[in-house]
C-alpha cells in the first residue's frame, strides 16, 4: 500500500495541483525494493509516477555498488562480483520500468562532471574535468529515457536528449519546469495536442540527418559548424537547439584548440 506523507500535502496543499502519495525507501536501495515499490505504485492505477531518486539504487546502501562491493568483500572475484547485482538492476528495477503499464515516469537522479584523460598542448596526458554532466547510475540508462537533461542553480532544465520531436515543445529547452510544463506532459500523455506542437508526421529521418551534418561540420571547426547551423530551417533548429549546444558546439571548439 502507497504510504501518504499528509503533513507535506497539506503544507503545500495551496501550491500544487491536486494531490500525490509517497512510498519511502529507507536503509535498503536495493533494485529488488525499487521492483516492490513500482508493483505498488502500479496496483493504484497512477496516471504519473517520479522515482527520486534512481541514484539511490545504484550507489545507496544495499544498490548495485553495495551488492558488489559486499561480493568482493565475501571474496568473489572477476565477473562473479558484478554478476547478480547487474542482473537484479536489470530484473527488478530496468526492466520493470520500462514495462510499466503508468503512462508517465519521471526519473530524478543525482550528477556529477567525472574526470577525463587528455593530451595537453605538449603532448602529456593529463587528468581534467569533463565539460559533460553524466547522472549517477549505469551507464545506459540515458537510452532508455524519451527527454534527458540536467536542472542549473536558476531552476533552468538543460536538455541534451529529444527521442521524440513532439516533446520539445512540452519539455523545453532552456526553461525553468512548471506547474504549466507538467500540464502540458499529463495532456501529452494522454494523446492530447497541444497549440504549437509539431504535426504527428515530424520527419525523424531529416532530423538524424541534420544531426549528422552538425557532427561532421563540427569535425572542421566553429566556422562550418555555423554555417551547417545556419542551413538549418528554424522549425528544426528548435529540436535541435539542446545537440549543439551540448555535443557539437564543445566538439569544434575542441577541433579549434587543436586537443582533438
Amino acid at each position: 500500500m502507497i504510504e501518504t506523507e499528509s503533513g507535506r500535502g497539506e503544507a503545500y496543499a495551496d501550491m500544487l495541483p491536486g494531490g500525490y502519495d509517497v512510498l519511502p525507501i529507507r536503509e535498503n536501495f536495493s533494485p529488488e525494493n525499487y521492483g516492490k515499490a513500482l508493483t505498488a505504485a502500479e496496483a493504484t492505477k497512477f496516471d504519473a509516477l517520479i522515482i527520486d531518486s534512481a541514484s539511490h539504487e545504484w550507489e545507496g546502501a544495499g544498490g548495485v555498488l553495495g551488492m558488489a562491493a559486499a561480493n568482493q568483500a565475501d571474496g568473489k572475484k572477476g565477473p562473479l562480483v558484478w554478476q547478480r547485482p547487474k542482473m537484479d538492476h536489470q530484473r527488478h528495477f530496468m526492466l520493470r520500468l520500462m514495462q510499466t503499464p503508468i503512462p508517465l515516469v519521471i526519473v530524478c537522479m543525482r550528477a556529477k562532471y567525472p574526470m577525463m584523460e587528455r593530451k595537453d598542448r605538449n603532448g602529456n596526458k593529463e587528468w581534467v574535468r569533463s565539460e559533460t554532466i553524466e547522472p549517477k547510475q549505469s551507464a545506459d540508462i540515458l537510452f532508455e529515457m524519451f527527454v534527458h537533461g540536467w536542472i542549473d542553480r536558476e531552476h533552468k532544465l538543460h536538455v541534451t536528449k529529444y527521442t521524440r520531436p513532439d516533446l520539445a515543445q512540452i519539455i523545453r529547452d532552456n526553461e525553468p519546469i512548471t506547474i504549466e510544463t507538467g500540464r502540458r506532459l499529463a495532456e501529452w500523455a494522454k494523446g492530447g495536442a497541444l497549440a504549437g506542437d509539431p504535426p504527428p508526421e515530424a520527419d525523424t529521418d531529416q532530423l538524424t540527418a541534420d544531426d549528422a551534418a552538425l557532427a561532421a561540420a563540427a569535425e572542421s571547426g566553429m566556422k562550418e559548424l555555423e554555417a551547417a547551423w545556419s542551413a538549418i530551417p528554424n522549425d528544426r533548429r528548435r529540436v535541435l537547439q539542446a545537440a549543439l549546444v551540448r555535443r557539437h558546439k564543445p566538439r569544434a571548439a575542441e577541433v579549434d584548440r587543436g586537443t582533438s
